[in-house]
């Protein structure tokens, strides 16, 4: 297999991607929210239909630079898939059965477990200003969502959105290896393919009479989802995973704020508390970073 030639790219370009990745994601699980209300859309479907609009974005922007056959014949692209496809699944598995606050705060964990991962396997310097901000805008999102309201023990569900969380840091290591010998398209692309082996038969099975508007909102949520899922690929070709993953955060953020503009939902002041060290901890290590030359 030889390696494919990137072009050269800005790290302020980078975050830029990953920050567009992330308006893309806070943009879905809005859309996802109202679909709620509009129609009764299984989880199945709604999974499904992400990876298969992904796989659209695939095949109609890179069609040269996709390679298809290498989704089977690379290991890592089939981990990545598996994997992928799973925490995907698991996530929005853990929001029904533990709350949005619990499962979000577990979830998300994993940007202190990737940054942990990629400084063993990749070999990546954890800066002590990435290692700060990730512990404050953790505990900022404990503040925003307070997870453990009304609950005072842990169980089989916290147990699954633990493993999720180990899985997306090892995902995200995965995609750092993968971007030495692979396009982003390829890595995503393995995603898409392998969610929808994981989830296609359940969603056909579940299919029911959706109503137009719904099929839209699905459609618009799921570009959203595709879109997102590729711009963070791409950024985390030149991202360090400790960095990258941390901009991620801002995502419970902005759901948040959607819930206040869109929802008629309030913050109190611990969540105020909540967004100043969730803002403070993403942009602050991204801001007085210093580029890397080459």
């Amino acid at each position: 297999m030889t390696s494919v030639p990137f072009p050269a790219r800005s790290h302020r370009a980078s975050l830029l991607m990953m920050l567009g990745s992330a308006a893309c994601f806070i943009t879905n699980v809005l859309l996802i929210r109202a679909l709620g209300g509009i129609d009764n859309v299984s989880l199945w479907v709604v999974v499904s239909a992400r990876f298969l609009v992904g796989l659209v974005i695939v095949f109609t922007l890179y069609r040269r630079e996709f390679q298809p056959s290498h989704l089977f014949t690379n290991r890592k692209l089939i981990e990545r898939g598996l994997l992928g496809g799973l925490c995907t699944l698991g996530f929005y598995y853990t929001v029904t059965k533990l709350g949005a606050g619990r499962a979000t705060f577990i979830n998300n964990t994993y940007v202190i477990w990737g940054g942990l991962f990629a400084v063993w396997m990749l070999r990546e310097h954890l800066r002590p200003a990435l290692l700060g901000g990730a512990v404050a805008t953790l505990v900022g999102l404990g503040f925003l969502t307070n997870p453990f309201a009304g609950s005072g023990h842990t169980g089989f569900y916290d147990f699954i959105a633990f493993l999720n969380a180990l899985s997306s840091a090892w995902i995200v290591v995965t995609i750092r290896q993968l971007h030495a010998r692979e396009h982003s398209s390829t890595i995503f692309a393995a995603q898409c393919v392998f969610g929808l082996i994981i989830c296609g038969g359940p969603a056909v099975a579940g299919l029911h009479a959706i109503t137009p508007t719904a099929w839209i909102v699905l459609a618009i949520a799921s570009t959203c989802a595709g879109a997102g899922q590729l711009l963070m690929t791409q950024a985390f070709r030149d991202l360090s995973v400790a960095e990258g993953s941390l901009l991620q955060m801002l995502v419970p953020l902005g759901i948040a704020l959607g819930g206040v503009a869109f929802f008629g939902e309030h913050f109190t002041a611990p969540e105020l508390l909540g967004v100043a060290l969730i803002l403070a901890g993403t942009t602050a290590p991204a801001l007085f970073a210093k580029p890397r030359s080459g």
